[in-house]
């Protein structure tokens, strides 16, 4: 119980010595904040959307707007915890933004963008990859969006329900409700694949991860 208390306690205290770096400036401190948490943050923001370009946009808004305001963080929740809920915010509002346009246009039905795999992968395992893949992403982006978010905040980025909440800003409770629900509403399409599947889900590394943090660094003067 100890070392968790100590552990969390340095996490807090690199978190800060992070952010100190960052607003005096130094480039390598807002690259390591964004290669550390682009993942999750895009995977987060790619669950409420469902669309891999406009999650992308979403993350680099919310860098920029936490960057704008990094003097506000003191460290109440962990950097990635207030990095999430600045994303899930602008997502919610691309959200809502979209229904209402959708509204005018009578069309509510949503596009789903296909999950991209690595192409170094051999090719028995590209296709199997796919397959699964193609089935969590049915079931993840058919689920309404007051139990997709949940969903993907518990499942796919395993937060616990206490983290789950506070992103959200909805009670504990609410999160066991919902994720019940969702469970229920994929299970019979995912069944045992469903845990180590969606640890590949929503993927973002190499060059997507790369292209995101250049053009990050890029909106914050250097040179990326």
């Amino acid at each position: 119980m100890r070392a968790a208390k100590i552990s969390a306690a340095e996490a807090v205290a690199g978190d800060m010595a992070l952010v100190r770096r960052a607003l005096a400036r130094e480039a390598d401190a807002f690259r390591a904040i964004i290669k550390t948490h682009n993942q999750r943050l895009y995977r987060i923001a790619r669950g409420v959307v469902r669309n891999d370009a406009e999650a992308e946009d979403i993350v680099q808004e919310a860098y920029m707007r936490a960057f704008a305001s990094l003097d506000s963080f003191r460290g109440d929740a962990s950097l990635s915890t207030w990095l999430s809920r600045i994303v899930i915010n602008e997502a919610l509002g691309r959200l809502r933004k979209r229904k209402r346009v959708v509204a005018v246009r009578d069309n509510p039905e949503a596009e789903i963008i296909r999950f991209p795999l690595n192409p170094n992968d051999d090719p028995e395992r590209t296709m199997a990859q796919r397959q699964i893949l193609g089935l969590v992403e049915r079931a993840t982006d058919s689920l309404p969006d007051v139990y997709r978010t949940v969903f993907v905040a518990r499942v796919i980025e395993g937060l616990s329900i206490e983290e789950t909440a506070e992103l959200l800003g909805i009670r504990p409770e609410t999160v066991k409700t919902r994720l019940h629900r969702a469970r229920a509403l994929v299970r019979k399409a995912l069944d045992d694949e469903i845990g180590p599947v969606l640890l590949d889900a929503f993927p973002f590394a190499g060059r997507r991860c790369e292209r995101l943090t250049q053009a990050v660094m890029r909106r914050l003067g250097f040179e990326g």
